[in-house]
């Protein structure tokens, strides 16, 4: 495309060319005014002398015409994926491509914005985006920003001046303006309670979309673990309170559900999990020695090196009935207190722990009932045992035996051995990855001694001397019971032929017994990062069930878990959007549950979900843009077939209101690039110098006659 235009540029300096223009038009006008002959012919010479100054150029132009750019950011954010709502964008979007697309010389550029990533919390911030599309367009050449959005948007800009462009924005919002959606707000959670105790969840019911409805009656689903669902009810925009129990250490799960309203946008933010963890106060732990011996202390300095551990400790070295002549001043004037650990607060003890100890007529019979009743009851014991356990005193002869997992056989096996773990010890997290089990031989020093017993329940996680059960692990009732049949893990402990992980293994040991959540055989775990979910089982089985995976919305699905090592499954899964999981599945111990929140949390995207044009209309009002309902009242023209109403589409160079009924309006920049110039001087040349000579002289001539 070809442009002509005429460029001067006077042969002497601007002020007195223009100088020289004063002058002739005043002696022009002088004459004039006088009636001079010639005064016509003189004003034609002067103007030609000054033409001849200002040095005419003739400039022909080569222009390519640059194309309109129109931005379109698709709002693709959590809100957007509700009731229907990716439909209907979809709609909207091949609408606006067919009207684009006719218009000649307009570019189109798409921009997807705040779609849920769960790399960082969000929101919908569609300015965000549309500022690094125009990093990338030159301002001269923006028609205009089409925005398909529900209109939630939290990043509106406060005035059109900060934009940084001059070209209208426009609206096209999804949704229906007579929306109304109810949620729950949780207004104060507790992370973490003491066992045993209960603390209090806040929260409220709000409704949005809707006006007047405060005071109105909803029933509210509470679940709790362990416990039958219960219903309460609540006052819509009135706070409620619900008690939260802590019945076990870890992670403790309350779910409150609110029932669905009719005519409710989604029931996906009418469903809050809260998980708080269960600390327990300092465990106590009864330690009862027998005899003396040369790891006497090894239990006593592991648990008082523990902080969680509260110990008690007692070493009973002569039965009160012996009479051996040994002076008062020489014996201990402290009683053991028998009735009133193991009558009256046998409970208070989270573990007991006998340490060779043989029944020697210390303890009544009524008190080792009142210990096996105990362990049925939830509470937690351990005999390490040596060949005190072999013997006819043994306390395996003792109402115990009701709660213990073996009956030894009587024989006491005494020659070098290695601890090994079982095949169901690699499975447990008791005896798994313990330091110095990889190989097919432990690296670990031996062993000299094992009580042989005959094994009637029970997992057998390590093996001693022939194969023989070493340790043995069982659950009776709610209580759980642990056998250690040598009493020389203090060899480890003193480095004999390398050491052993004595404190790993004793550790672990008596925590598992205290009920331990990570030392647990049997759980399910749920972590995540973004929006990749990872589902890990623990099991002491050779196959696991399937998991039950809730999203955040309510949709329910099947997880296979892949075996990823000895009593481990685990399995990693993309989650399409953010927010609290649920998974669920069964075990031999019941119904197993976790929790995991993917992605960031982004609460704005939930609490706001109804559509509106209140935030946008007054930035768009002020760049001279309109907010258009695609799904509204249907006065717009051009109704597709899809059910969306888009407005036509016109180009426009000059006008300011660039949107109305049933229309908006793009601007027309006009926008060009030149590729050629040429300059052709117009008062140059013998021609030019002819054509000033012959009107001079002329003047001359019509002066002289």
């Amino acid at each position: 495309m070809s442009s002509w235009s005429i460029d001067f540029s006077p042969m002497v300096p601007g002020p007195v060319f223009w100088a020289g223009v004063v002058l002739a038009a005043i002696l022009v006008g002088m004459l004039l005014l006088r009636r001079s002959r010639g005064a016509l012919l003189r004003a034609v010479s002067l103007a030609a002398l000054l033409l001849a100054l200002a040095n005419p150029t003739l400039r022909q132009e080569e222009r390519e015409s640059l194309a309109n750019i129109a931005i379109v950011v698709v709002d693709e954010s959590l809100s957007q994926m509700i009731a229907g709502r990716p439909e209907q964008t979809a709609a909207i979007k091949r609408d606006l491509e067919a009207k684009l697309g006719n218009i000649t010389n307009l570019q189109v550029r798409w921009v997807s914005s705040s779609k849920p990533t769960g790399e960082q919390a969000a929101g919908t911030n569609l300015f965000t985006d549309l500022n690094g599309a125009l990093a990338n367009t030159p301002p001269d050449r923006l028609a205009g920003v089409i925005m398909l959005t529900d209109g939630q948007v939290h990043d509106v800009p406060k005035s059109a001046h900060t934009l940084g462009f001059d070209a209208p924005v426009h609206a096209l919002l999804t949704g229906t303006p007579d929306e109304f959606d109810r949620r729950i707000e949780v207004l104060r959670a507790p992370r973490y309670g003491i066992v045993g105790s209960t603390r209090d969840i806040e929260l409220r019911v709000v409704e949005t979309g809707r006006r007047g409805r405060a005071g109105e009656r909803v029933g509210l689903k509470v679940r709790r673990e362990g416990r039958a669902d219960e219903t309460r009810t609540a006052q819509v925009g009135r706070t409620v309170t619900i008690p939260m129990a802590f019945p076990h250490a870890g992670q403790n799960i309350a779910e409150i559900e609110l029932e669905p309203a009719p005519g409710e946008l989604t029931t996906a933010n009418n469903r809050v999990v809260v998980a708080a963890e269960g600390v327990r106060e300092n465990l106590r732990v009864l330690l009862v020695s027998g005899e003396p011996h040369a790891g006497e202390r090894v239990w006593r300095n592991l648990l008082k090196s523990d902080a969680a551990v509260d110990l008690v400790h007692f070493t009973i070295l002569r039965p009160p009935q012996k009479q051996d002549g040994t002076p008062i001043n020489q014996l201990s004037l402290i009683a053991f207190p028998t009735r009133e650990l193991f009558s009256e607060k046998i409970k208070d003890f989270d573990l007991i722990i006998f340490d060779r100890y043989q029944h020697r007529d210390i303890l009544q019979t009524l008190y080792y009932e009142n210990i096996a009743r105990y362990v049925q009851e939830g509470g937690a014991l351990l005999v390490a045992s040596g060949d005190d356990f072999a013997g006819k005193m043994s306390l395996a002869y003792t109402s115990l035996s009701t709660v213990l997992p073996a009956m030894p056989t009587g024989a006491l096996i005494e020659r070098p051995f290695k601890a090994k773990i079982s095949a169901d010890g690699q499975k447990h997290p008791v005896t798994r990855g313990l330091p110095g089990a990889d190989g097919k031989e432990p690296s670990w020093g031996r062993w000299f001694r094992q009580v042989e017993i005959s094994p009637t329940r029970g997992r057998v996680l390590m093996s001693g001397a022939d194969e023989r059960p070493l340790l043995v692990l069982d659950r009776k009732n709610r209580g759980r019971v642990a056998l250690l049949l040598s009493d020389q893990a203090w060899l480890w402990a003193r480095g004999y032929e390398g050491g052993g992980p004595h404190s790993d293994l004793l550790r672990r040991l008596s925590h598992w017994l205290m009920k331990e959540p990570d030392l647990e055989e049997e759980r399910l775990l749920a972590s995540a990062k973004g929006l990749k979910l990872t589902i890990e089982r623990r099991s002491m089985e050779e196959k696991v069930a399937p998991v039950q995976v809730s999203a955040p919305g309510g949709e329910a699905s099947q997880v296979v878990l892949e075996q990823s090592g000895p009593g481990l499954w685990r399995s990693t899964i993309d989650v399409r959007a953010p927010g609290l999981y649920k998974m669920e599945t069964q075990s031999t111990l019941g119904q197993l549950t976790a929790v995991a929140h993917a992605g960031i949390e982004d609460a704005r995207e939930m609490n706001e979900v109804t559509a509106t044009d209140e935030k946008l209309r007054p930035l768009v009002e002020a760049t001279g843009g309109g907010v258009f309902w695609t799904r509204g009242s249907g006065l717009l023209s051009g109704i597709a077939s899809s059910g969306v109403d888009v407005p036509r589409i016109s180009m426009l160079a000059n006008a300011r209101v660039l949107a109305g009924s049933g229309w908006m309006g793009l601007k027309d920049r006009e926008a060009y690039v030149t590729r050629g110039v040429k300059l052709i001087p117009m008062f140059t040349g013998f021609l030019a110098l002819a054509a000033l000579l012959a009107l001079i002289a002329a003047t001359w001539w019509r002066e002289g006659r």
